[in-house]
């Protein structure tokens, strides 16, 4: 595996050339347009086939599989553009295995809502240990708020992936109620009838467990919450389910702020049976333009959460996202737009941006003019700025890493990780 940074003059064509590898797939593996060219300091992923099976009349991945020894999930991530598909002509090339070794076995998960398009969710659940699906909230009578979300499940169990679902302060509307979470945290009767309602959904649905993502919760609730968390955890360990807790970036116990204080790192890394870093969000919608999920930022928090919670219940956040901010940046007024990792490499190639490479960040970047004459930045992540976060995790020794959110395509990153790790799939 190479990350090559585009230069000027490069085509795919070249490229390939270069290193001795299929053009069409560097296109596939990178999400590129053929007939939109490259951008100046883009980063693609080429990857080097060492075994290549050939399918003869009559063969499927499972008979392919066994031949080789492996399994058909290791198959379908080694080959994403066979997912999906029900026949595999004669004559078509798959990849049994690339050249280099893994780093260790990790455990995986992405966030998704019950719209996530088929084909992005299908190209996702290969690389996944857990989805997990949001949107669940709870009624002042205690009663869930459910999602439909029956496709995704069916989709994740055929793939052996796991399911957790998802409880916010999220109301039947949309939008979020954090004046409920005091009731569901100090009124015993009330939150157990929550926790009996969950436990019955996520039975009925054959999930595997439970991910509590509350956030904005008032200081005076710091034991209350990690409380709800052991009760949630000792309730639904009863039925051999899994409670996942959400934390904020921190990066000192006495941290200060609305998002920080009631997430406590020791009571909740030790009520839960995981635990999700969000290490993403420095750089925000209503904020000045930066990168996501700085490295330096994402190694403090890390850190700092590995001096209270054990490293085997750890999940590093990855954002799959990015945002584009018009300059000059002013406070209380400039609203960046939200963009896809893909979605940011393929604008910076069709204004003709030179991507450029924050070293302090570890995050790609680059700048243009629209057709109005205003100047943008767009800060994103990318191959370079994802294997810095995936070696740091490697490099602590934790569970995995989860995205946040698997709602766009990226299969750059999803080749990336399957260059590096083994993938746990627990189903």
């Amino acid at each position: 595996m190479e990350i090559y940074i585009v230069r000027p003059g490069d085509t795919v064509y070249s490229i390939a050339k270069k290193f001795g590898v299929s053009a069409q797939r560097i296109v596939s593996d990178n999400m590129l347009a053929y007939d939109r060219g490259l951008a100046v300091g883009q980063a693609l992923l080429i990857l080097f086939p060492e075994v290549v099976h050939t399918f003869r009349t009559g063969e499927t991945l499972y008979s392919a599989a066994r031949m080789y020894g492996t399994d058909v999930m290791q198959l379908l991530r080694n080959n994403p553009t066979l997912t999906g598909m029900k026949y595999i002509p004669e004559g078509t090339q798959i990849v049994i295995s690339y050249r280099g070794r893994k780093l260790s076995e990790k455990e995986t998960s992405g966030f998704a809502y019950s719209y996530i398009d088929p084909a992005v969710l299908a190209s996702a659940l290969p690389y996944l240990t857990y989805i997990i699906i949001f949107g669940y909230g709870f009624t002042e009578s205690g009663e869930i708020i459910n999602v439909n979300d029956s496709r995704i499940i069916s989709a994740a169990h055929d793939s052996g992936t796991a399911v957790l679902l998802c409880l916010s302060s999220i109301n039947t509307d949309g939008t979020f109620d954090t004046g409920k979470i005091g009731k569901l945290l100090t009124d015993t009767d009330f939150q157990n009838i929550v926790i009996s309602d969950l436990i019955d959904t996520i039975i009925k649905k054959d999930a595997q467990g439970l991910d509590i993502d509350i956030e904005y919760i008032p200081a005076e609730y710091r034991e209350a919450f990690a409380a709800f968390a052991e009760n949630a955890r000792r309730r639904l360990g009863e039925y051999g389910l899994t409670v996942h807790v959400d934390l904020a970036p921190k990066i000192s116990p006495v941290q200060k702020g609305a998002l920080y204080e009631a997430h406590d790192y020791e009571l909740l890394g030790s009520a839960a049976d995981l635990v999700f870093l969000m290490t993403y969000e420095w750089g925000y919608t209503y904020g000045p333009p930066m990168a996501v999920a700085p490295l330096p930022n994402v190694r403090r928090v890390l850190e700092y959460a590995l001096t209270e919670i054990p490293a085997e219940k750890i999940f590093l956040g990855i954002p799959n996202y990015g945002y584009d901010w018009k300059i000059p940046y002013e406070r209380g007024i400039t609203k960046a737009v939200t963009m896809g990792n893909i979605g940011a490499a393929q604008l910076a190639v069709s204004t003709g941006s030179e991507i450029i490479f924050d070293n302090y960040s570890q995050s790609p970047y680059f700048y243009y003019t629209d057709i109005f004459g205003e100047k943008h930045v767009v800060w994103f992540e990318d191959v370079r700025s994802l294997r810095e976060k995936f070696l740091l995790a490697e490099e602590k020794g934790i569970r995995g890493c989860g995205y946040w959110n698997i709602m766009r395509p990226f299969p750059q990153n999803y080749l990336l990780l399957n260059s590096l790790f083994g993938i746990s799939k627990i189903l």
